[in-house]
C-alpha cells in the first residue's frame, strides 16, 4: 500500500513560491488606484441616545469640500471622494489605502426630525447628529395609585 503524504490547505504559504507571487501581484491589482476594482467603504458607528441619532463615519485624507450629505425623506445618503495624489518621480512600493469615490445610505427611522440634522467633520470622523421628534422621545408620566 502507497502513503501518500498529507494534505493540508492550511500550510505555509512560503512553501509555494509560486503561489505567494500570485497572491502579491493580485494584492497589488486590487490596491492599483483608479482601478475601480475594489470599492471603498467607511466604517460607520451609529450611537441611539434619548434625544437624538448619532452616525459617526471614518473618512480620513478628505475635505469637506469632497462630502455630500443628503436627506431625503427617511433615507441619509453620504457620498465622498478620497483622492489619490501621485507624486511626481517617486514610486510607491505598496498602496494599501483605498481611495475613490463612496456612497452609503441609511434608512432612518420615522421618529427622526429631518429639520433637524447637524454634521461636523472633526480628527478624519464625520458625525451626523439626527435629532428625534418629541414625540419620540421617552418620557415619565406620574400615575396615581389608589387604593
Amino acid at each position: 500500500m502507497t502513503n501518500f503524504p498529507k494534505f493540508s490547505a492550511f500550510t505555509d504559504i512560503d512553501e509555494m513560491p509560486a503561489i505567494r507571487h500570485f497572491q502579491e501581484a493580485v494584492t497589488r491589482f486590487l490596491n492599483e488606484p483608479g482601478t475601480g476594482v475594489r470599492p471603498w467603504t467607511p466604517a460607520v458607528d451609529i450611537l441611539e441616545t434619548e434625544n437624538e441619532l448619532v452616525l459617526s463615519m471614518d473618512v480620513p485624507g478628505i475635505t469637506l469640500q469632497d462630502i455630500e450629505i443628503r436627506l431625503e425623506n427617511v433615507t441619509l445618503t453620504i457620498k465622498g471622494e478620497r483622492k489619490f495624489e501621485q507624486s511626481q518621480g517617486k514610486g510607491y512600493h505598496r498602496i494599501e489605502r483605498s481611495y475613490g469615490t463612496f456612497a452609503r445610505s441609511f434608512t432612518l427611522p420615522n421618529t427622526v426630525d429631518n429639520d433637524r440634522v447637524k454634521a461636523e467633520y472633526r480628527n478624519g470622523v464625520l458625525s451626523v447628529s439626527l435629532a428625534k421628534k418629541e414625540a419620540a422621545k421617552p418620557r415619565t408620566i406620574k400615575v396615581d395609585i389608589t387604593e
